[in-house]
């Protein structure tokens, strides 16, 4: 059998291939243009940062950790780019955070400074990390120091992380107190040995009648309140306690120092001449002042060291703890990306070891602060001979610490309470009858 072509349905069958062609092409171009643009539409998470220290010690080397997490989380993302400005001081940071809020343009991730804590966390500014935190199972609170870790918390949620801890230590001037025949208080010092300290170097060396050594600079009520393991305000700011026994002991405590000075003001003049043998300072300022160039600049004259705070008759060698935190905007688009780049600041073990490389202040994790690695690192910038705060007795000192209360009208109460008490302090007005005064102060501006 011969089978012959049909000329008709050969041209309709060549139609149908060529409109399938062009149809596959069609769709190929599309999807390689869709394909295309994807990978040029790149996402930019933007990140809110200010230059220099949050501590107010010279720092040269601010962006140096940003930039290594940057380095690393663009790595880990592809087509996702961090982007951040560069100029703004902390000084002015606030301000330019708040011009952003206003244009609706704030950051995704951003440091949050102490001071703005309050007011962003009750104002919705940032995102509440509580779900986050639970769905995430590679994330683990308990590898932050407690004291650190609370900083973040307002109204019982988790607005912030952690990023960069500084605690309070004690400054001490080796140098007078050998001249005086005196030991190197113990790290569990007391009230007592302070006091005792006070009262042997505080004297009129040249004899003109003005005292030219004290025992202590700038030591103050908050300090020994601290120390006294003494509650000032009521958790969620509702109440003050200016006159429970531990806070009068604390003010009392106080006053009986600023006796000894015959009501001669101690300046930092003073100190820096080596003339006061104690003085509270950050971690911050200890590193930065333990290593060139600014060893050179200031106490040079005078052998020095730091060790805790001194624990008050009812308390333990405690002090307070500061925080850089960091947060992510309640408006944020990314917000997966947002808590991976926010857990690699604060939660990687890696970035948290450059903040002894590259900043003055202390992890936020426990294993990085009380590692031999820290240890290492921070002996590198002192010279050969000094002392370096050990890890462990820095992780206890952090996270035993205390923080400041976290509520809105913290700021203005404070700055209320500690000018009375100043002024309770230099006019010897009564003290337990004043502080009465003050709660019944405070109570009523916090109950507005």
């Amino acid at each position: 059998m011969i089978l012959k072509s049909d000329p008709m349905g050969d041209r309709q069958m060549k139609k149908r291939t060529a409109l399938a062609a062009t149809a596959a092409a069609a769709f190929l171009g599309v999807g390689l243009a869709v394909y295309t643009g994807n990978m040029r539409r790149e996402i930019v998470l933007e990140f809110g940062m200010f230059t220099g220290s949050n501590w107010d010690v010279a720092n040269a080397n601010s962006f140096v950790i940003i930039d290594k997490a940057i380095e690393l989380f663009e790595e880990e993302h592809p087509g996702v780019r961090i982007h951040y400005y560069s100029g703004v001081r902390k000084d002015d940071y606030s301000e330019w955070f708040s011009r952003k809020l206003l244009a609706g343009e704030e950051p995704d991730v951003f440091m949050v400074l102490g001071t703005d804590f309050n007011q962003f966390s009750s104002m919705g500014v940032m995102k509440d990390l509580g779900t986050l935190m639970d769905q995430d199972e590679n994330f683990e609170p308990g590898r932050y120091f407690d004291s650190a870790f609370r900083t973040g918390q307002y109204s019982g949620r988790q607005y912030a992380l952690p990023y960069e801890v500084v605690p309070t230590l004690m400054f001490v001037n080796k140098s007078l107190l050998t001249k005086e025949g005196i030991a190197m208080p113990d790290e569990d010092w007391t009230w007592d040995d302070l006091y005792e300290i006070c009262r042997k170097v505080t004297k009129d060396v040249d004899g003109d009648g003005l005292l030219d050594q004290f025992g202590t600079y700038n030591y103050d009520w908050l300090d020994a309140a601290y120390a006294n393991d003494a509650e000032i305000f009521e958790t969620d700011g509702d109440e003050c306690y200016f006159a429970n026994d531990r806070v009068v002991e604390a003010v009392k405590f106080i006053g009986q120092i600023d006796d000894l000075y015959r009501g001669q003001n101690v300046t930092q003049e003073d100190f820096n001449a080596g003339d006061v043998a104690l003085m509270p300072l950050t971690f911050a300022e200890y590193r930065t002042y333990k290593t060139y160039p600014y060893k050179i600049k200031r106490y040079t004259n005078f052998q020095w060291d730091c060790i805790t705070m001194p624990a008050g008759s009812h308390g333990e060698n405690l002090s307070q703890v500061d925080t850089l935190l960091m947060g992510i905007s309640a408006n944020t688009r990314y917000e997966e990306l947002a808590w991976e780049f926010l857990k690699l600041l604060t939660y990687n073990e890696e970035i948290q070891m450059e903040i002894f490389r590259s900043s003055q202040g202390a992890s936020v994790l426990k294993a990085v602060t009380e590692s031999e690695e820290m240890e290492s690192i921070v002996q590198e910038d002192m010279e050969e001979g000094d002392t370096v705060i050990s890890g462990k007795l820095l992780g206890q000192v952090i996270e035993d610490g205390r923080i400041k209360p976290q509520f809105k009208k913290y700021e203005q109460a404070m700055s209320l309470a500690d000018s009375e008490i100043s002024n309770i302090l230099e006019n010897d007005r009564t003290v337990d009858s004043s502080l009465k005064i003050l709660q019944r102060t405070v109570n009523s501006f916090l109950q507005q």
